[in-house]
Formats: C-alpha cells, sequence, structure tokens
C-alpha cells in the first residue's frame, strides 16, 4: 500500500497523474480508492473494448486477434478475454478496468538551475542541443538527432533538458533496453544533481515514478498517459522499439497534447531515413565522433570452417591469429556472438586458449554476458574496471555501452541476427576514448552478408561526411 499515511490530493496526483495502470499498480486501500472514485479523482475505463468484431487492449493498442487468449474468472464465473501482447506487464483481463487519474494535474516545479554538467560540447555537438532547445521552446512536434556511434549524444541532450525543466515541464528518457537505463541512470544524476530522477525499467526497485525527470525503458511508456511534456526515444533503430507497434503507440500516447518528441539514433532506419528525404522529420544530423576522430572501419576475414569449430565449440583459427597479432594488445577484446547457446559453450575453449597465449592469467579470466544472465550488470561493470581483459556477449552489448579502450570481433559476423544497425552499433564500441580514438574492428565470417557490405559503406560514408577522407 502506499507509503504516505493520509495522502493528500496534491500526493495523489504527483504519483498517479498521467499513468494508465491495473487495480494492483494503485497502492491504496480499497476503501479509499473507492472514496477517490466517489469524488471523480480516478476514473475507471474499459481495459479491453470491441469494436466492429476487433478488439483493442486499451494498454499497449494491440488489435490481433492471435495475441488475444480466454481465462476463466472467478469472480465473475465467465469466461473472460485478455490481452497476451503485454501480458508482462500484468493481465489486461476483458472484465477488470484501467484506471486514469482525473483529478488536478500536477504542476512541476520551474527549475533554477537544474543542470550541474560543467563540460564543454563540441561545435557539432553545440549545433544539435540548440536545436534541441529551440524544440522544447518552440513546443516542435518532432526533432531527430542523427549522430555517428561516439559522438557524444547524452552529453547533447543537456541543454534541451535544462531548459526543459527551468519551463517546468516533466521530461522523459526513454530506451529500449534495461542495460541502457543503468548506463545512463549515474549520468543523468551526476549532471542533475538536484533534480528528482528515477529509473524504471523490469526489476527496478521504483514503484511511484513521480520524479519529474524519468530514465525509463520503452516497455514501460505503457503505464503512461498524457504524463510527459518531452519525450526523448533514444537509439529508435535498436530492437525492441523499431519492431514493436505498441511501443510507438504507448510513445505517443504518453505525451501531453502540446509536446515535444526528440529521437535519438546513429543508424536511422528506412521509415526515418524517408521522412527526412522528404522533409517530413526535421533533423540535426553529426557525422563526427566528440573527439575529432574517424570511426574505425571494419576489417573482415575468411573462416572457411566457421560453422563447423563454432559447432565444436573451437575459436576459428583466423580469429586465433588475428589476435596473436593485434596492434595493441594491452586493449580489452570485446567479443559477439550471434546466439547465447555460443556464447555460453565459447566461454571456456576462450579461456584456455587466451591463457595458452598468455593473454590473460589465471587470475584475469575470460567472462560472457548475455540476456538470460542475472549477473550482467555486475560483469559489465567488472569489465569497465577492468576486471577482465575479454568479454563474449550477444547483441545486448551492440549499443548503450561505452568502454574505454577495446578492440572488438565479431563470429559469424555473416549470421541474420547482425543486420546493418547492429553491425554499424557494434563496430561504434571501439576508439571512443579521446585517449585511444582508434580500435580495431574485426567481422569473422564464412560468407559476406550484404548487411557486412552495407555496414562498411555507411561507416565509410559517414567519415567522408565528417571529413575524413
Amino acid at each position: 500500500m502506499i507509503s504516505v499515511p493520509d495522502p493528500s490530493l496534491e500526493q495523489l496526483s504527483r504519483i498517479y497523474s498521467g499513468k494508465l495502470l491495473l487495480r494492483n499498480e494503485i497502492l491504496l486501500e480499497d476503501n479509499l480508492l473507492r472514496q477517490l472514485l466517489h469524488e471523480k479523482q480516478f476514473r475507471p475505463i474499459k481495459s479491453i473494448v470491441k469494436k466492429n468484431f476487433t478488439r483493442q487492449c486499451q494498454r499497449c493498442g494491440n488489435q490481433k486477434a492471435s495475441l488475444f487468449a480466454t481465462i476463466p474468472c472467478f469472480l465473475c464465473k465467465q469466461t473472460h478475454f485478455y490481452c497476451r501482447k503485454c501480458i508482462e506487464m500484468g493481465r489486461v483481463l476483458e472484465c477488470e478496468p484501467l484506471y486514469v487519474w482525473s483529478g488536478d494535474k500536477t504542476k512541476w516545479p520551474q527549475q533554477e538551475n537544474p543542470c550541474s554538467w560543467r563540460g564543454e560540447l563540441t561545435p557539432a555537438q553545440q549545433q544539435a542541443a540548440n536545436q534541441m532547445v529551440m524544440a522544447v521552446v518552440n513546443h516542435d512536434k518532432e526533432l531527430l538527432i542523427w549522430a555517428v556511434c561516439g559522438a557524444g549524444k547524452t552529453e547533447m541532450l543537456f541543454p534541451g533538458i535544462n531548459q526543459a525543466l527551468q519551463l517546468g515541464k516533466r521530461v522523459c528518457i526513454a530506451t529500449p533496453r534495461a542495460d541502457v537505463v543503468r548506463e545512463l541512470f549515474p549520468r543523468l544524476v551526476s549532471a542533475f544533481e538536484s533534480v528528482p530522477i528515477q529509473a524504471l525499467y523490469g526489476g527496478s526497485n521504483t514503484e511511484e515514478a513521480a520524479a519529474q525527470l524519468i530514465i525509463a525503458t520503452t516497455h514501460q511508456l505503457l503505464r503512461f498517459q498524457e504524463a510527459f511534456d518531452v519525450v526523448i526515444i533514444d537509439e529508435i533503430d535498436a530492437f525492441p522499439f523499431h519492431a514493436d507497434p505498441s511501443l510507438l503507440f504507448a510513445a505517443e500516447r504518453s505525451k501531453v497534447p502540446q509536446s515535444t518528441m526528440i529521437y535519438l539514433t546513429a543508424t536511422p532506419r528506412k521509415v526515418h531515413r524517408k521522412r527526412i528525404s522528404r522533409k517530413k522529420l526535421p533533423h540535426v544530423f553529426i557525422p563526427v565522433r566528440y573527439h575529432g576522430h574517424p570511426l574505425p572501419v571494419p576489417k573482415i576475414k575468411m573462416c572457411f570452417s566457421l560453422k563447423r569449430e563454432l559447432l565444436h565449440n573451437k575459436p576459428p583459427r583466423p580469429f586465433i591469429q588475428w589476435v596473436r597479432q593485434r596492434n595493441n594488445p594491452e586493449r580489452q577484446l570485446l567479443i559477439f556472438v550471434p546466439t547465447i547457446v555460443i556464447a555460453e559453450k565459447l566461454k571456456s575453449p576462450l579461456a584456455c586458449m587466451f591463457n595458452k597465449e598468455g593473454i590473460i592469467d589465471a587470475e584475469e579470466s575470460l567472462t560472457s554476458v548475455h540476456a538470460a544472465d542475472e549477473n550482467r550488470e555486475e560483469k559489465v561493470q567488472q569489465f569497465r574496471r577492468k576486471e577482465f581483459r575479454v568479454l563474449l556477449t550477444t547483441t545486448i552489448l551492440e549499443r548503450g555501452v561505452t568502454f574505454p579502450s577495446v578492440d572488438v570481433a565479431i563470429l559469424d559476423a555473416g549470421h541474420p541476427v547482425f543486420d546493418e544497425a547492429a553491425l554499424v552499433q557494434i563496430a561504434g564500441r571501439a576508439g571512443r576514448s579521446v585517449d585511444d580514438p582508434t580500435g580495431e574492428v574485426m567481422f569473422f565470417h564464412d560468407g559476406r552478408s550484404e548487411a557486412m557490405d552495407r555496414a562498411i559503406t555507411s561507416i565509410k560514408l559517414m567519415n567522408r561526411r565528417g571529413g575524413f577522407s
């Protein structure tokens, strides 16, 4: 139940205004909720509506018949439909309403000096920051910031967020992956020391989500309705956001009517490029990294027996040869593989190989991370602290994480999981530090894919547009 013994309407508005919730997500006693419903402070709405023989979930917008199922209801003694599309967020059942706060809206404070970050932006970063500030001030509907990997997108946001908070606006930064939320949260706390900030993702301890500045996974937006004046969608090209219509539906619904949506990406999808070319989507393009060096261009290496060696849990021979001959063996090594199974099975053979080559010793071994790894957050931090020299990973680390000095290798780069956007993002993990702005990127494959060629072409194009030959 709610932690405030006798909450005022102002306190309740701060917690529940702008949300779309199931009953068990409203942490109030039944008697208090009934009173608030009677006073029209809360309003129940149908959770699943039916129109012209088509059902629609009012939380996620799902209309696919295959994603609805029936279940017996022990209260009604009937069978009711529920939505399978958003079941992980709690079951939306046809006979149980969703609740919205219909009382007075929260008036967010106008922060005087919210930004405590004292760094300096490059001219290119400042250009993007100025565009965002103008979009916030003018209530522009949309703005896309297209910036190469390592351009410093997070820092570009600070002036725009600062402006929004000074105007008393509420801001949400949404990103497709929980790992990125955990990565960005401490940076935002450091940059806006006096501003209440909360992080929302599956498994987070935050329940109320009552801060003026929110950073969340895009899935968490399913619980919001007309809540934010500024919504920043980070990595709009990333899975699952670009492939799940319900997440765009939720992002649009989470905005107040007069609001601004900011998109961030290093690799815009075709739909956004078309809108840009047709002048339907305002954008600013940043083709250079913050340290002024070009993006590392991947090199490709054919491995004729790659599939067979991976099947037998052996690293490909060309990969072993490259490891022996790396330009800077002191760099940490980030190795990407296409599946969790390969990541788990290849870990021990790789550790043995690296020990044999003298790259790592018994006290400094290799580890792996993937989406099913409960300890992945701690392992990433250990790698960042250089407690591990080598990290074996799936695509969960393709974006949103920064390591100061790494070489990058992809084993089976022609696998379908590595599309153009993923390959560009993975290559972008290398050379991110001003102290080590280069780094090697290697694509090991047994058949050159179209995505590999497009990724390399894209990186070379970005470098040319950034003034590099």
